[in-house]
């Protein structure tokens, strides 16, 4: 699972979390839901967008990017999905860019063609590791800080988490999802290490009862078929056919064949192979 991934999961789940990592308030969520687009012409996929009915309030609609890795054109091509969106579905209402960082030096900057957005405040940058106390104090913000928590102090942050969560959530329904989120993050953080490893680290004997325990052990029985459909993902952009037409010819998820073509060296966005 990629770490975007994870982080629309929350923002899906919990949409007060988004509001509150930009320093709303989180009541804004309740009139929101949590979506993807996908925009044509050419082809973008618009993971994170909050959006309201048409007959709500006048609020913007949000849209949200998360980079975990180096990408110098990540503004260009946020502000051209936008530009692109606002063309294809022309909202009657605003709309906010919010960029999500691991951290502030995977912040390109903003080029100076689009620097007027930052002025009129309609673009707001999180930088994860600079989160400070807030996410201390907040079970949210608390998840947000474990996706980016370094290894050596993971497991602790992560049991004090979970104890925040079981104590400050009354909802039984709401801290069952919370605490299943927790236990995402930290089996994905972790792959290295054996379910059972896990198990003992955190002391969680109920992990085997956990959906990410049962979808990767489903994954498990299905990798050696999958294996050989992932190796000729190359072959097929080469001859031409887009991301969307190889997952839907080989049954595999959109995301799963950009991280194969990836792996191999295929930029998928210019169509071609960076392999020398």
């Amino acid at each position: 699972m990629k770490t975007d991934s994870i982080f629309y999961k929350l923002f899906q789940r919990f949409p007060r979390i988004f509001f509150e990592l930009i320093g709303q308030s989180p009541e804004h969520a309740e009139a929101y839901r949590f979506t993807s687009v996908e925009i044509k012409q050419p082809t973008f996929r618009m993971d994170g967008l909050l959006k309201l009915p048409d007959d709500t309030i006048d609020e913007p609609v949000y849209i949200t990017e998360v980079q975990f890795q180096p990408k110098p054109d990540f503004y260009w091509r946020l502000f051209a999905e936008i530009a692109l969106y606002l063309e294809q579905e022309k909202p009657d209402r605003d709309w906010h860019a919010v960029a999500i960082f691991a951290r502030r030096s995977l912040d390109p900057g903003v080029p100076r063609q689009y620097r007027g957005y930052l002025m009129s405040e309609q673009v707001t940058r999180i930088y994860l590791d600079e989160l400070g106390p807030a996410a201390d104090r907040s079970v949210g913000l608390g998840m947000i800080q474990l996706i980016v928590e370094p290894p050596a102090t993971a497991v602790e942050r992560s049991r004090r988490l979970i104890q925040q969560a079981q104590q400050a959530l009354r909802d039984e329904a709401n801290a069952r999802d919370v605490l299943e989120l927790i236990k995402t993050i930290v089996f994905y953080k972790f792959k290295n290490l054996s379910s059972k490893e896990i198990e003992e680290m955190f002391g969680l004997s109920e992990l085997k009862q956990t959906r990410v325990y049962q979808e990767a052990k489903e994954e498990g029985k299905e990798e050696g078929k999958e294996e050989g459909k992932l190796e000729t993902i190359p072959l097929f952009l080469q001859l031409g056919l887009t991301v969307e037409q190889v997952a839907e010819r080989l049954g595999l998820d959109i995301e799963a064949v950009r991280l194969a073509a990836s792996l191999s060296g295929f930029d998928t966005d210019r169509g071609e192979n960076t392999v020398n």
